[in-house]
């Protein structure tokens, strides 16, 4: 009894996955609406390009970097100082040049030293990000208004950011107007600097 059970599992299994493999899947074909419209006018800027031609946004991103590596450099000199004073302690110690209370001073002033770095890559560095978000959000609200108005005066309908890793994976050249709103940011921008601030 068991065995016939067995076969007769077998059968059905067999029988079932015939089934399955008769069955041919056509390839499906996905469903795209398209809409045009003779009015509609789209066109598109190079973001990266942005960064190089726009005057303000160069001017911004300069003081940046400056600020930058000011605070990089010193960052690099405290930590100099802190390496140069341990190291020259340590070379009289290991000369028996110092007191058992002695070496205990140069290791808490050692210790505060490396704090007083912790503390102002800390608080300099968050200033100094919290300062370039500011000047982010200034250019972007400057290239949003200056946005708008080249669209007004071109009668442009949707103007669209395309840059590397961005949304857009393919845009006719055709509709590219990165040099001429370049042109029309840096010719404008002055007028409205104090709406900004």
């Amino acid at each position: 009894m068991k065995r016939t059970l067995l076969i007769f599992s077998a059968l059905v299994a067999f029988a079932c996955s015939n089934d399955k493999k008769d069955v041919k899947k056509e390839p499906s074909k996905p469903t795209v609406i398209t809409r045009y419209d003779n009015n509609l006018v789209i066109a598109f800027y190079y973001q990266d390009s942005l960064k190089e031609g726009f005057k303000y946004y160069k001017r911004e991103d300069k003081a940046v970097t400056k600020k930058q590596r000011i605070f990089e450099s010193e960052i690099q000199k405290r930590s100099k100082e802190l390496e140069d004073y341990v190291r020259r302690n340590d070379e009289k110690a290991r000369n028996g040049l110092l007191s058992q209370n002695e070496i205990l001073q140069i290791q808490q002033k050692a210790q505060s030293m490396e704090q007083q770095l912790v503390q102002y890559q800390q608080t300099e560095g968050a200033r100094l990000e919290q300062e370039s978000m500011k000047k982010i959000e200034a250019i972007t609200k400057k290239i949003e208004v200056l946005g708008k108005a080249y669209c007004e005066k071109n009668n442009i309908d949707i103007l669209l950011i395309h840059g590397v890793g961005g949304q857009l994976n393919f845009i006719n050249t055709k509709m590219n107007v990165t040099a001429d709103f370049i042109r029309f940011l840096n010719e404008n921008q002055a007028s409205i600097e104090n709406d900004l601030k």
